[in-house]
């Protein structure tokens, strides 16, 4: 399922940029925001569920809560239990909301999550004007390149430091991709014959992979460099989104488990998104930064919305539409 996802994103992203390479801005980090904005606003529906869940989840907690407490070391009790089950059932009937919405709603996004994730590691597979450059290089599209020359891999590998599957060809461009500036003047001054031509090739490629001095296909790494601010704003941009997300919601106590639970992902995930975006290609952490920020602003307008029109509408709206769900199933 992911890789078939991840293959219709890949159309859609190679499609975005043959438009922006056509009007002369074909770049890879503006593709990547223009295209996650334009994911964004197609899960936009799955996001303003989570937020209405979020808002109601906030009036909810405390009748919940109260519930539990009434049951409270009564985990072997069997009929209090189900009086409790069918307590905390009956808020969530009052609210016109489903126990497992909030699931439904992360299960849903979790398969396109994993799928854009791929996209964005292995960005030449699906940008095909990106690929068709490297497989210049590596002579496999009808054209003479450095695989014409007997035992081409070895060197590669040599070059590169570890063993890959040359003749395997994504692997081939996805490792070309994130050959450093000091490899690829060891590839020409490996293959002299093709040095003119990996130059030519290669200045396009960077050309298209470079913004504000930035190599998308690098990892920003440790230093004093511009491609660092990449990881230190995936983070910081990461730490307002879950803000923002949480703006409203009833703070747990902090003996309840899911205290912790919230602090780590309000700390602890931001902090793990930087240092990830420091080993990773900088078009990931631009990724990363596109979607916090766009997610930020979604859901700020979204809070507006349902802050305007309050908790009461919201609670009819979602009563007046699950009793419809359940005359229509009775019709049936």
């Amino acid at each position: 399922m992911i890789n078939a996802i991840a293959k219709f994103l890949g159309e859609i992203l190679d499609i975005l940029f043959m438009g922006l390479n056509a009007i002369g801005i074909g770049n890879i980090a503006i593709a990547i925001v223009l295209f996650t904005l334009l994911v964004k606003m197609l899960m936009l529906p799955l996001q303003i569920k989570q937020q209405k869940m979020t808002k109601l989840q906030a009036v909810m907690n405390p009748e919940i809560k109260a519930i539990q407490e009434k049951y409270k070391g009564k985990n072997n009790d069997t009929d209090a239990m189900t009086k409790m089950q069918a307590e905390t059932k009956a808020v969530y009937e009052k609210y016109g909301v489903s126990q497992w919405g909030s699931c439904i709603q992360l299960i849903i996004q979790m398969p396109i999550l994993f799928a854009l994730y791929r996209v964005f590691q292995q960005i030449p597979l699906y940008i095909s004007q990106i690929k068709d450059l490297f497989l210049n290089i590596l002579g496999l599209n009808g054209n003479a390149g450095i695989s014409s020359i007997e035992g081409y891999a070895d060197t590669l590998n040599e070059i590169y430091g570890k063993g890959v599957d040359w003749s395997n060809t994504n692997t081939a461009v996805t490792t070309l991709n994130t050959f450093t500036t000091d490899q690829w003047n060891q590839l020409k001054d490996a293959f002299p014959a093709f040095s003119a031509m990996i130059t030519e090739n290669l200045d396009k490629i960077n050309h298209m992979n470079t913004f504000l001095g930035i190599n998308m296909s690098q990892n920003p790494g440790f230093g004093l460099h511009i491609a660092f601010l990449i990881p230190i704003l995936a983070g910081v941009t990461q730490f307002i989104s879950v803000k923002v997300s949480q703006a409203g919601m009833n703070q747990p106590d902090s003996d309840n488990p899911a205290a912790a639970s919230m602090k780590m992902m309000t700390y602890f995930m931001p902090i793990m998104s930087a240092f990830l975006a420091i080993s990773l290609p900088a078009g990931l952490g631009v990724y990363w930064i596109a979607t916090a920020v766009i997610q930020t602003i979604q859901t700020i307008f979204i809070n507006m919305y349902y802050d305007k029109i309050g908790t009461d509408a919201i609670v009819a709206r979602n009563v007046e539409k699950r009793n419809k769900k359940r005359a229509k199933k009775l019709r049936i």
